[in-house]
């Protein structure tokens, strides 16, 4: 597997975007990118991490344009951002990767309409056997999965102009395949190039942990990495042993069936000492195309009128709760260059 290190990809990057802009990029403070632009981290607000506005899961082999109307998507996903805007959420990474429905477009219409800010991503996903994975990323190696990546943060993705605020990947349940871990080399190498964050749909521990290996032997501090879906994994051990050489352990799916087992995860990680690298989202939504008006959409409210509730019934403070809603996922999603 061809790799390319960090100072390759800065002798390339230059030539690319103009010596200028280069060192203008390089030399910035640190900062969330928007699908409206980069704003600083203090002004993101309150955020859900891991949410979707719109999924298509028909395959990478199948997906086209023209499956679905976006005005139809905008029409009815939007009374379910104003209602979370009134909630005082004011923000939302929204995890749909490309070839599962990422629209940047429709992002930045219902930002401006309802007021949320959303962050979208570059990367490929992975898991459920490869079925969104593109045929190309069978003959293409990491270095060139990430150059793809890398060009989608320095110019925008396709003719949009919208830039991606984080890599998002997708792995199963280890062992990792060898599309996988190419995948994951490729995350490395591009937030390597450009301080974008890592985040990875992880079927267990197991991968995790070789995911976790990866960005490492490729020089990245976990500060870099959100292992999403962490609640798949039962042995609490792995995320304390993860959580404290700094990634974020991301407890995605909250609801009514999963509170009680998330309060508990909740409070063994304050008592550890390791709340300020944890992530709570529902992992709701979403349009799903191909369903009749999109099937049955899940609203975005449960963490806000009753999780916090329960929360504060069972010892966690409002410094707590706003490190879990505010501090949290803005230094998850901060670009540092």
């Amino acid at each position: 597997m061809m790799t390319l290190s960090r100072r390759h990809f800065l002798t390339l990057l230059p030539a690319a975007l103009g010596t200028a802009t280069w060192l203008k990029a390089a030399s910035k403070a640190p900062f969330i990118m928007t699908v409206n632009g980069a704003i600083q981290p203090s002004a993101l607000g309150p955020v859900l991490p891991h949410e979707h506005v719109m999924v298509d899961f028909i395959g990478a082999d199948k997906i086209k344009p023209g499956r679905y109307q976006p005005d139809e998507v905008f029409n009815i996903v939007l009374p379910y951002l104003q209602k979370l805007k009134t909630l005082g959420c004011s923000a939302m990474g929204e995890c749909t990767p490309n070839f599962l429905g990422r629209d940047p477009l429709l992002l930045k219409r219902l930002s401006k309409a309802s007021g949320i800010t959303f962050i979208t991503n570059t990367g490929l996903y992975g898991a459920a056997g490869h079925k969104y994975l593109p045929a190309y990323v069978e003959t293409s190696t990491a270095g060139e999965l990430a150059e793809m990546w890398i060009k989608e943060y320095t110019h925008g993705i396709g003719n949009t102009g919208v830039k991606p605020g984080f890599i998002k990947s997708g792995v199963d349940k280890g062992p990792l395949t060898p599309l996988q871990k190419k995948i994951v080399q490729a995350a490395a190498l591009t937030c390597k190039a450009t301080g974008l964050p890592v985040w990875i749909h992880t079927g267990d521990g197991a991968a995790a942990l070789e995911e976790a290996a990866i960005l490492q032997s490729n020089g990245l501090s976990l500060e870099n990495y959100v292992w999403v879906h962490a609640q798949n994994e039962k042995d609490r051990s792995i995320h304390e042993r993860l959580a404290k050489k700094g990634a974020f352990i991301s407890l995605d799916g909250l609801g009514s069936s999963s509170a009680d087992d998330y309060l508990s995860r909740l409070t063994l990680l304050k008592q550890q000492g390791l709340l300020h690298r944890t992530l709570l989202s529902h992992d709701a939504g979403w349009y799903n195309v191909g369903q009749p008006n999109g099937g049955r959409f899940r609203d975005y409210n449960f963490l806000w009128e009753q999780f916090i509730p329960m929360l504060k019934k069972n010892g966690f403070t409002e410094t707590d709760i706003r490190m879990l809603t505010v501090n949290n996922p803005a230094e998850a999603l901060t670009i540092r260059q």
